[in-house]
């Protein structure tokens, strides 16, 4: 009896085992083929709401962790220099319009006289001519007394009337083409005006500082009062709530086996009951080895050991494909994510 119950003690001995070793074998399996890490974060884009005109905040309309629509109104900046700003610049717009009216009448005025002009120079022009050559007709008939010195006199009197007739009529079309310049001036003024306007426009419509999407208000420190201007610190930090990552740390030696498009499972532990799909949008191509010196602008993932060497690990980064509920997702929460590998639809995850 007691030979009976050893055997069957050293079975199930042998049966529990075998048994945790399969088990170690198909969790070791899934784990090689499904990378999992907890070593991730959830992250979205956060924005700096900077305004873009000086001034001091008149109305507040967002509290601290205030959820914001596409849109909606955040703060206003003291509007009233830039309303001045406005109709001065319009005044002289109106100004400009009004100097252009009245060139303009006085162009359509003088177009049948600049015609008139250019006609009276060319005719003075002929005149001058013809008593130019008759002058010099003259003048060496006087030594052999075969005109007399009042003719020459006439003929240089006809001479100089001509003369100055064609200097007057030259002025005149000189005047004609003046306004005519005058007029070409006055529209670029004009443009410059209209450049004005619409720049101090645009900054009163800057006073007015909406969510450019919907978002998340985050870091609000401020209060009315307070004097904002473009270049300063932000007022507070907008959470793009359009799109929710997860950036999952994955050590070199598990990227093989991931590629962008690749299906993977993510749930937060800000509440783990709720499972998420999600799609590897890309794999980090740099990161800042802690022995080594910091390059901007490249993420920094520490190794796990500091006396053992141990792989690198790379950032992931998961698309989330239907971030709801909303609450499950905070900026820098812990997650744990698994690559699936392809799906259905793609040609290497179809069935054989």
């Amino acid at each position: 009896m007691s030979d009976a119950r050893s055997r069957l003690g050293k079975f199930i001995v042998i049966g529990i085992v075998a048994g945790a070793v399969v088990l170690g074998l198909v969790v070791l399996r899934r784990v090689v083929k499904y990378p999992k890490t907890d070593d991730a974060i959830v992250m979205a884009d956060i924005i700096g709401v900077i305004p873009q005109v000086s001034g001091t905040i008149t109305d507040l309309h967002v509290a601290d962790n205030q959820a914001v629509k596409q849109g909606d109104l955040l703060f206003v900046i003291d509007p009233r220099p830039y309303e001045f700003a406005v109709k001065r610049a319009r005044a002289e717009l109106a100004a400009l319009d009004g100097e252009i009216e009245v060139t303009q009448r006085k162009i359509d005025g003088q177009r049948f006289a600049v015609a008139a002009a250019k006609a009276a120079v060319q005719r003075m022009e002929a005149q001058v001519k013809n008593a130019t050559d008759s002058l010099n007709r003259l003048e060496p008939l006087l030594a052999e007394e075969f005109v007399t010195p009042d003719k020459i006199d006439q003929a240089r009197t006809t001479k100089l009337t001509a003369e100055a007739g064609l200097a007057e009529a030259r002025r005149k079309m000189d005047q004609a083409e003046k306004d005519i310049g005058d007029l070409d001036a006055l529209l670029a003024k004009r443009e410059a005006a209209q450049a004005a306007l619409g720049k101090a426009e645009l900054d009163l419509d800057f006073c007015y500082v909406r969510a450019p999407f919907d978002a998340l208000v985050v870091n609000l420190h401020t209060a009315i009062g307070q004097l904002v201007a473009p270049g300063s610190v932000p007022v507070f930090s907008l959470v793009d709530t359009r799109a929710w990552y997860v950036v999952a740390d994955y050590r070199e030696t598990e990227l093989k086996r991931i590629a962008p498009g690749m299906e993977a499972e993510v749930y937060v532990l800000t509440d783990p009951k709720y499972h998420f799909r999600g799609t590897v949008q890309g794999i980090g191509w740099a990161v800042n080895p802690e022995d080594q010196p910091i390059v901007a602008g490249v993420p920094q993932v520490k190794r796990e050991l500091q006396w053992v060497h141990i792989a690198q690990r790379f950032p992931v980064r998961i698309r989330i494909e239907n971030p709801q509920p909303s609450h499950v997702f905070r900026v820098g929460a812990s997650a744990v994510a698994i690559v699936r590998g392809w799906g259905p639809d793609h040609p290497a995850g179809a069935p054989g």
